[in-house]
């Protein structure tokens, strides 16, 4: 008999065998969850959405039909959660020998959450190390690496496939560019595109074009007011630069300022790429969600006709499109127009983004450290004093602290600094990384930030920025001169206590899957620093509190570029 109100006995007229029922198939749905681990949402709906649709079907006979859902579904979930639950905390899971919080054992909205609405998970998880060691459980089936003795056996060649961190950004498994193609093989092969237009000889005919926006940043510099917000003008330099060399021009955010709003709209996917990147599945739903994704859309929407309208125009110089498209290689057939739109988006935001934040965090570092501006600066004269060509770059690989100084602000503040995840195949055999036994199915990182700033590998002052450190392991300084430059009080310190790992330096990641613009990143640094510091003096606004920038550099996967006031003086 149906009743109208809510109580404990009609819960109890409810069949107990239709009860026990939902709760067997909760069970068996976590075990087909766990063992299949798709990204199918047939499957998923089979699984978790089927049984308590049934269970509400046959309720109903018994009971109101709202009721008979809430009775469902909860009894449905809520042994699919505790079963879950008890499953990841359990001595019988196969990461159990890991330490981690609790929270990220139980769940991956716990990191999720953390990193999109903090921005801080670069510091959440440099602390977990500190507190659990050097291999950290960050997820129910996902660990954090301290240890650079892994390097070669996760990153290396025939090191540990991709994850799909990317595919949660890009909300989707299919059509994905190469920062997020996860089969080795299928990475290789849409690599060798990349890699010409990333060979010497092709930067060689970037220069130019680097030049000229360099040149035109420092006119631009010169019409401001005597104060700017520098990250501003780095982005617009960065992506002006990005779109002559991928696409044969489009942008003129120096000249125009950023009226269509371009950092708007990357800026604005940061968040919600950032916490879709730790439970990919959900990114997969969210793209079927009018409006919900709208802002990452926006973005990928900007890059794709970006890349059609370089393909409608056409070649008039050699960019970086112009070896995408094969154009290189007349013989070889162009590639499928999917691909070319795939990587507009690593053109325009990977070759942008991490481009700008680099910038600002010179800017930053040299500026908050003025011993290291002024060594820098004397360094510049000599090599191009007034009147040389500072944006020529046949001197930038003799300078050496110039070297060290872009080397130790990408130690301190890496553009990404969770690096890139990698997953061992579900189905697949488990792994050794050094003494450490990583099951099937489970994702991984080797940390930057953490590694980084481990006093095991740069020692002393491994949270300081000392570029000298770079000299004496080039064997450019003793550690006695370089010690006159120490940031802090350098007592008690010899050579004998000096550290310096550079298998633990990863700002361009490492292996047949790293950082494949390094070369022009590189090239971008060292002759902004070299024109800006030619032309000006700079120096913080007075009173700027320096610990705003740490406090203000935020990990969305890609960090954040807090705002660093500078006042300039033309020099000549």
């Amino acid at each position: 008999m149906k009743s109208g109100t809510i109580s404990g006995d009609s819960y109890h007229s409810a069949p107990s065998t239709l009860l026990v029922g939902l709760c067997v198939s909760a069970l068996v749905a976590h075990q087909g969850l766990k063992r299949l681990e798709t990204y199918s949402i047939s499957t998923h709906l089979l699984l978790i959405g089927v049984p308590p649709v049934i269970g509400v079907v046959l309720l109903q006979h018994d009971m109101l039909l709202l009721r008979a859902v809430l009775l469902s579904f909860s009894t449905f979930f809520l042994t699919l959660l505790i079963s879950t639950a008890l499953y990841r905390l359990s001595p019988y899971h196969p990461l159990a020998r890991y330490p981690g919080p609790i929270g990220c054992k139980l769940s991956k909205f716990w990191m999720a959450s953390l990193a999109a609405f903090t921005g801080r998970q670069h510091l959440y998880l440099k602390r977990l190390h500190e507190r659990y060691g050097d291999v950290v459980r960050i997820g129910p089936n996902e660990l954090s690496f301290r240890d650079p003795s892994v390097l070669d056996a996760m990153l290396g060649v025939g090191g540990v496939p991709k994850g799909p961190l990317n595919a949660g950004r890009l909300l989707s498994m299919d059509d994905l560019p190469l920062v997020a193609i996860m089969d080795p093989a299928f990475h290789a092969k849409r690599r060798k595109p990349w890699t010409r237009a990333f060979s010497i000889a092709a930067l060689k005919e970037y220069e130019p074009t680097v030049a000229h926006r360099v040149r035109q940043l420092v006119q631009v510099l010169q019409a401001q007011s005597k104060e700017v917000i520098i990250g501003k003008f780095m982005n617009y330099f960065a992506y002006d630069v990005m779109c002559d060399v991928a696409f044969g021009g489009g942008s003129e955010l120096l000249r125009d300022g950023d009226s269509n709003n371009v950092w708007h709209i990357i800026e604005d996917a940061l968040l919600p790429t950032v916490f879709m990147s730790h439970v990919p599945y959900l990114g997969l739903y969210v793209a079927r969600l009018p409006g919900v994704s709208s802002t990452i859309y926006r973005l990928l929407s900007y890059s794709k006709s970006m890349v059609l309208n370089r393909i409608k125009r056409g070649s008039e110089r050699k960019d970086i499109f112009h070896y995408l498209n094969h154009e290189d290689q007349p013989d070889m057939p162009p590639p499928p127009v999917q691909h070319l739109l795939d990587d507009g988006v690593l053109a325009v935001v990977a070759g942008s983004d991490t481009t700008a934040s680099a910038l600002t965090s010179l800017a930053f570092c040299l500026l908050a450290h003025p011993h290291a501006m002024r060594r820098l600066q004397e360094e510049v004269d000599r090599f191009y004093p007034a009147g040389e060509n500072a944006c020529d770059p046949k001197s930038y690989r003799d300078m050496h602290y110039l070297t060290a100084v872009i080397n130790e602000t990408l130690r301190l503040y890496p553009p990404i600094p969770g690096g890139t995840q990698r997953q061992v195949p579900h189905h697949g055999q488990a792994v050794m990384l050094g003494s450490y036994f990583v099951p099937p199915g489970t994702a991984m990182y080797l940390h930057p930030y953490s590694l980084q700033r481990d006093p095991r590998n740069y020692f002393p002052f491994p949270e300081e920025f000392w570029p000298e450190r770079w000299l004496v392991a080039s064997q450019r300084s003793s550690f006695a001169d370089a010690l006159k430059h120490a940031p802090l009080k350098a007592q008690g310190y010899n050579e004998d206590t000096f550290k310096h790992n550079e298998s633990a330096f990863l700002p361009f990641a490492y292996g047949p899957a790293n950082c494949v613009g390094k070369g022009l990143a590189m090239l971008e640094m060292r002759m902004v620093l070299c024109a800006l510091l030619q032309k000006f003096e700079l120096r913080l606004r007075e009173g700027w509190d320096v610990r705003e920038y740490d406090k203000n550099f935020l990990d969305y996967f890609v960090t954040t570029k807090p705002d660093v006031p500078v006042v300039l003086h033309p020099r000549f």
